[in-house]
């Protein structure tokens, strides 16, 4: 049987889940010259912020020849891509790189709210995502989704925890009536498609809300852990940087430190299954082993375990509705000694507490959470005593922008960007003033 061919598209190729993503590209394709595969990948575009020098060096190896790179001023030689690549540059490339170059799934992990254009682009041109790009539902989900939903088109989880809560929902799915379609709120992927083979057939995952009485995403606790509420105070960055268990950018890394990479998923999670936020919630689970719960009213639960690896979820997602042999580590049974699970501390962690918040007041809220948290982050990064904060400081500045600033409907991108760009100048202004120590 000759593979199917699936044209892929990817956004933040240089990250940490590009650059696995195209390991799965590379194992997906071995699997289909050895007849193991029903799809084979074409990469026909990568986008990246940067690093000019590594997204050359993909284009030239899996034969790329539409590429965009966000910094205008990145040294793309002629040279150094394939034959007739043509490059898009500036923070605009991204997205044009999605209007103009055809394919049949976007894999959306750029970091931060820069990866939203590109991602509501590819949605409004009805091109299936795989979506690693969280802040394009604590943004803008309220536009992205209903979208999504209208045009049927598919919103892939990538995100470890969502990939995992994905399968505990579908494996553990019973409706009693077949109508639950027309009652779910996001996107979900309905009950008489699942047996299709290609996205064009398939929405997003498929949740009948009222048979989950809680979906549960676990938290590693990030690097602090088993931190005092002073030491997380005075924490250095090289101490945030430190992640027990996952290999992941700068930016993801802090916000595992202090649990806001959580709240961000639970917007997400609000987001991708139509789930109240009475039915969401989170258990610190230092082992990163169980990934995601989902709990029936029938009293029964399913939980995902497997081993930390990214490229499980993503092949997950880029390969859907087919399971294959994969590429990701597989679990040791044998050496498995112990699971634990306990309640998240919101007097050592508030910022996850703001995600509630943030479902209960809609709007522009998750934008300006979003926004203020990035400028916040970058604060506490930054090298500049002028501008240098805190640990602690980030989830206060977060919240306090969440409580300051006007919350107003969301009825356009241009709503997203004035929230952001509020939100940012709060932060800056408050730093500036010495109000965010």
């Amino acid at each position: 049987m000759t593979p199917q061919r699936r044209k892929l598209l990817i956004l933040g190729s240089t990250g940490s889940i590009g650059t696995q993503a195209l390991e799965v590209v590379a194992h997906v394709n071995d699997l289909a010259k050895a007849g193991r595969s029903p799809i084979e990948f074409e990469v026909v575009g990568l986008a990246a912020g940067r690093n000019a020098t590594l997204l050359a060096e993909q284009a030239r190896r899996f034969g790329v020849t539409q590429i965009a790179l966000a910094d205008a001023s990145g040294d793309l030689a002629e040279g150094s891509l394939p034959a007739n690549a043509k490059a898009r540059r500036g923070p605009l490339a991204a997205e044009a790189l999605v209007r103009e170059v055809a394919c049949d799934l976007v894999l959306a992990a750029m970091v931060g709210s820069a990866g939203v254009p590109a991602t509501f682009a590819a949605i409004e041109l009805g091109r299936p995502v795989a979506l690693a790009n969280k802040e394009t539902l604590v943004a803008a989900g309220e536009l992205v989704i209903p979208r999504a939903c209208r045009d049927r088109t598919s919103v892939l989880p990538v995100d470890s925890e969502h990939a995992a809560l994905w399968q505990c929902l579908a494996a553990g799915h019973s409706s009693s009536d077949g109508a639950s379609d027309e009652r779910h709120q996001g996107a979900g992927m309905k009950n008489d498609r699942m047996r299709r083979t290609t996205l064009e057939d398939i929405d997003t995952p498929f949740v009948d809300a009222s048979c989950v009485a809680k979906a549960i995403l676990t938290a590693s606790g990030g690097a602090f852990r088993t931190w005092t509420k002073d030491q997380i105070e005075r924490a250095a960055p090289q101490d945030a940087l430190k992640h027990p268990t996952w290999n992941m950018g700068a930016k993801v890394t802090i916000d595992s430190a202090g649990l806001m990479n959580k709240a961000l998923e639970l917007i997400e999670a609000h987001w991708l299954f139509g789930l109240p936020a009475s039915k969401l919630d989170v258990l610190v689970h230092p082992q990163s082993i169980v990934h995601a719960i989902a709990e029936f009213v029938d009293g029964s639960s399913i939980a995902q375990l497997a081993p930390p690896d990214m490229r499980l979820p993503i092949q997950r997602a880029l390969t859907w509705p087919f399971m294959l042999d994969g590429v990701a580590r597989r679990m040791t049974w044998s050496e498995m000694r112990s699971l634990e699970f306990s309640p998240p501390d919101l007097t050592r962690f508030p910022a996850l507490g703001l995600a509630y918040k943030v479902l209960e007041l809609g709007g522009t809220s998750g934008a300006t959470m979003n926004a203020a948290n990035e400028e916040a982050v970058a604060a506490f990064l930054s090298d500049d005593p002028a501008r240098k904060i805190g640990f602690g400081a980030i989830a206060r500045v977060v919240e306090a922008a969440i409580s300051d600033l006007r919350v107003r409907p969301l009825n356009t991108l241009d709503d997203v960007w004035t929230a952001e760009r509020e939100a940012r100048e709060y932060v800056r202004e408050r730093i500036a003033k010495g109000q965010a120590r």
